[in-house]
């Protein structure tokens, strides 16, 4: 539980408590929590909260949900009758029990989210992946999680097995379902809050993807938060199937937002999201950190485009660390928008740090404060001892947001997630005296050079300084006399004739000696994942293959 004004050994600055060494989070529960042995369904739980009739501004008319690219528009009162006739259909036509898994793969759109609802709305596991998948990787998830059934698109129903019941969102079948009018089961569906309600699969970028057990009590506790007001219209260009899209999308509807989905395939498009945010009056948009430096190119190079999204209020940016610097010519570009960071991981059901009011966000670098119900530990990562705040450690985490563990997964488990609920992170962090955490690096990440240790993302925001360097990430390279000797992997400007060594002298006037990079590649692209995290393996690999080819 949270601590409360009479915890006397709980700092109420930071939360810092001396005699346990934990962080507590100072935050409330708004709404309260419910008591975890009421059967309830996190969409049951979201939906509770939806006036009935609902008021203006959020008519039955007003949209739910909107596709960016094609204009589609589904009103809240076809967004509620929609989820209803789906949820019987899947009882009734698809034969759907309580706890079956449903995969799904398919692009994003309109119904994914109806989709999503649904199927926990019956106790079903939803099972997002991402659709750019080969038929190779999509099978290695289903091994994982065994479904019953899959819910897919024409363009990617030939990467499913055939023996798998398959229903495509855009056939005449599916969109049956949506006015299915046939009377619901007598037999109500109990879901309790302990139940599985999502298998998302983990990014594999340190390691092989894992199957993320998320119950309905961790999608009910990463939602007890202050939402915006009624009337706000969201834009998500983040995937779907992603934890940080999963939330966000579900979040969405508790407090009658608008929910604009950008819908466009392949590499993202600015100028295309500056469009939809000026067209369907968007006041939050919520993306990637690579996304974000792709909004400031964009606004730098046309200076009416600020003018243009006049209604835009936030920005939520998670997924990666944000440089400052990149904050800063966003604030340029768009004053009077605030830039809210977030962390969290699949394991922790997206976020549990979060920029909160004015104060919070104005604190360039960090994540924000913990939040409702979360307890911290920083510990050292050789030592196991816990810190005191500003120091780095390895942070671990504990709450009702965490998950279930690794589907079939014990030993994975047990060693992440220890048997007192403390979940080991793996990132290098440290919580200041006022409760504000920041994040250093993925402690696997850093680069041991002669017993010190060099954060990459520390130099990546410095390259990204440059004015001829777009991007820049940096891994480590195996050296028999240091261990590890810092590299980069840099983007130009086009038409920058920048040259190696000017970078490296860049970097080497204004670090330490042990951070001076000490190779640099030229490429046209950096290689991340769907939530804008670099690929650093790839890129390690890539390096030493390079540099050894020229010895």
């Amino acid at each position: 539980m949270p601590p409360s004004a009479s915890d006397a050994d709980i700092d109420r600055r930071s939360g810092y408590c001396a005699s346990t060494k934990t962080f507590h989070s100072l935050r409330t529960p708004e709404p309260p929590l419910p008591s975890p042995d009421l059967p309830l369904s996190f969409p049951a739980y979201a939906l509770s909260f939806l006036p009935s009739p609902l008021p203006a501004p959020t008519a039955p008319s007003r949209p739910a949900l909107v596709d960016a690219g094609t204009g589609e528009s589904v009103p809240f009162g076809t967004f509620l009758s929609r989820l209803r006739a789906l949820a019987a259909a899947l009882r009734s036509r698809v034969g759907l029990a309580p706890g079956d898994v449903a995969f799904v793969l398919a692009p994003v759109g309109v119904h994914v989210p109806v989709l999503y609802y649904a199927l926990m709305s019956v106790g079903a596991v939803v099972s997002p992946a991402n659709p750019s998948l080969t038929a190779a990787e999509v099978s290695r998830l289903l091994a994982l999680s065994n479904p019953s059934v899959a819910f897919a698109v024409a363009g990617t129903r030939g990467k499913l097995p055939p023996g798998l019941h398959t229903v495509l969102l855009d056939s005449p079948t599916f969109l049956s379902f949506l006015l299915h009018d046939e009377p619901e089961d007598d037999a109500a569906v109990v879901v309790g809050q302990s139940d599985p309600a999502a298998v998302l699969y983990s990014s594999g970028t340190t390691g092989r993807a894992k199957a993320v057990v998320l119950t309905h009590r961790n999608l009910i506790a990463s939602n007890v938060t202050r939402a915006p007001a009624a009337g706000d219209t969201l834009m998500l260009t983040v995937p779907l199937f992603h934890i940080y899209g999963f939330t966000f999308c579900l979040r969405a509807a508790s407090p009658a937002h608008t929910l604009v989905l950008h819908t466009a395939r392949g590499r993202f498009d600015a100028a295309a999201v500056l469009a939809a945010m000026g067209r369907f009056g968007v006041t939050r948009l919520a993306l990637a950190p690579p996304a974000l430096l792709a909004i400031v190119r964009a606004a730098e190079e046309e200076a009416t485009a600020a003018a243009r999204v006049a209604t835009l209020k936030t920005v939520s940016c998670g997924g990666a660390p944000v440089a400052a610097d990149l904050i800063a010519r966003f604030s340029r570009m768009f004053p009077g928008v605030s830039v809210a960071q977030g962390y969290g991981l699949t394991e922790t059901t997206s976020g549990f740090c979060r920029a909160v009011g004015d104060e919070e966000i104005a604190r360039v670098g960090s994540v924000g404060r913990l939040s409702w119900g979360a307890e911290v530990k920083i510990v050292h990562p050789e030592t196991g001892a816990a810190l005191p705040p500003g120091v780095p450690g390895e942070l671990w985490v504990r709450g009702p947001f965490v998950m279930k563990g690794y589907l079939g997964e014990k030993d994975s488990t047990s060693a992440i997630l220890d048997s007192e609920g403390w979940l080991r992170t793996g990132d290098l962090c440290y919580i200041d005296k006022d409760g504000f955490v920041y994040i250093v690096d993925r402690l696997k990440e850093l680069i041991k050079y002669k017993g010190y240790q060099v954060p990459p993302a520390e130099l990546e925001s410095l390259l990204q300084k440059h004015p001829d360097i777009v991007e820049a990430a940096v891994v480590p390279y195996p050296d028999d006399e240091a261990g590890e000797l810092p590299v980069a992997f840099v983007v130009r400007h086009p038409g920058s004739h920048l040259h190696k060594s000017h970078i490296k002298e860049f970097v080497a006037s204004q670090v330490v000696h042990y951070k001076r990079i000490h190779h640099v590649f030229l490429v046209d692209s950096i290689p991340k994942n769907v939530a804008g995290k670099i690929l650093r393996k790839d890129l390690a690999k890539l390096a030493l293959r390079r540099i050894s080819s020229k010895l």
